[in-house]
């Protein structure tokens, strides 16, 4: 079996210290192959998310059942969480991992008031994300003060 190595250049990315070289089998042109190891990386990061930032390997029930609600529970936030990314597309969150996400967004102390015609949720005036709540939020399409 023959391994080949050959170095990528990209002209629009300045040059490093940190070389990478990938040694494989596959007869495909350099630039391809570093494409295809590079959405292997991507895939592995999203692997790497779902188990930090979700808990998947989390299962902690002593009954089957319970640990396969638990895993489909989480699959269900990774797939909320990946279209609320999506969605972010215009803010600086747009490629925030899920941890990063669940702590500016999500974990806020705050109040819902609810009327017959709207819902209010008013945050706590110390929260220190509250500006990239608010640009979040507006590019959601509320209507945010």
């Amino acid at each position: 079996m023959i391994y080949k190595t050959e170095v990528v250049s990209y002209p629009d990315r300045d040059p490093r210290d940190n070389c990478r070289f990938v040694v494989t089998n596959m007869e495909e042109s350099p630039e391809t192959v570093y494409q295809v190891y590079r959405q292997r990386g991507d895939c592995e990061n999203r692997i790497k998310e779902l188990k930090d930032g979700l808990y998947l390997d989390r299962m902690s029930c002593s009954s089957f059942w319970a640990n396969q609600l638990r895993l489909l529970m989480v699959a269900a936030a990774y797939v909320l969480m990946q279209d609320l990314r999506l969605r972010l597309k215009t803010t600086p969150l747009a490629r925030a991992q899920i941890e990063t996400l669940r702590l500016q967004l999500l974990k806020i102390g705050g109040q819902v008031k609810q009327s017959v015609r709207r819902i209010v949720i008013h945050l706590a005036a110390s929260h220190p994300w509250r500006r990239q709540w608010y640009k979040v939020a507006r590019a959601l399409g509320a209507a945010v003060p």
